[in-house]
């Protein structure tokens, strides 16, 4: 067990994108401060983060010297590469890289970035009364994505391969938001298995049920 001083903050909170970066940290076994608060919903939480994230949004990490990381495929990213002995991603030159790199960002911009539309449609210019409309439009757009994804991905145990990479976690996660797992499974059959398997991994067994419970 890893007794250190945690030397990272991360702002995170229960069921939310933080969570693939804290299942990352957990399989790296880097401990690690976590300042919770669920900043879409608590004014309280979005001032706590406010200081070192103006956009007052979650994951925000905070580094050892201070530094300040946003956006949770990059802390993932950032994560893997600065770990290279735990294999959570290709390394530069790895064939799979190109893919990894892809599929990164496309899951946290087609993806994970219309969730910020649900809480307050008025966002995107839309009236209150609107949003039953807007939010099942999202969710649509959502299984779209993932649908499009799994057409062009051919996992092997996982998505790269055989081998669990920070970009697994990021899906599993992601796939939990709404519309929900049932419909991830609909549109994204390929990947099922994969997001199941990483469900069961015995490293996060302890950790799946208290950050982020089971529906």
């Amino acid at each position: 067990m890893n007794t250190a001083q945690p030397q990272l903050t991360l702002y995170g909170a229960q069921a939310s994108g933080s969570i693939a970066v804290e299942a990352a940290l957990t399989l790296l076994g880097i401990p690690y401060a976590l300042v919770k608060g669920a900043t879409w919903a608590e004014e309280a939480a979005r001032d706590r983060v406010a200081p070192v994230n103006p956009m007052r949004q979650i994951p925000t990490l905070v580094l050892p010297d201070g530094e300040v990381m946003t956006e949770s495929a990059a802390i993932l990213i950032y994560l893997a590469d600065l770990h290279p002995e735990a294999r959570l991603a290709p390394a530069p030159g790895d064939a799979r890289r190109t893919q990894f790199l892809r599929w990164m960002v496309y899951v946290s911009s087609a993806i994970y970035s219309l969730h910020w539309i649900k809480p307050d449609v008025q966002r995107i210019g839309a009236p209150p009364g609107a949003r039953e409309s807007v939010v099942n439009a999202v969710h649509d757009r959502i299984a779209f994505c993932w649908a499009n994804m799994d057409k062009q991905v051919a996992p092997g145990r996982y998505l790269l391969g055989d081998e669990l990479t920070v970009l697994d976690l990021y899906v599993t996660v992601v796939s939990r938001f709404g519309p929900w797992r049932e419909r991830f499974y609909q549109a994204a059959p390929r990947m099922t298995p994969v997001v199941q398997r990483v469900d069961a991994e015995p490293q996060l067994q302890a950790f799946w049920p208290e950050r982020f419970p089971p529906d």
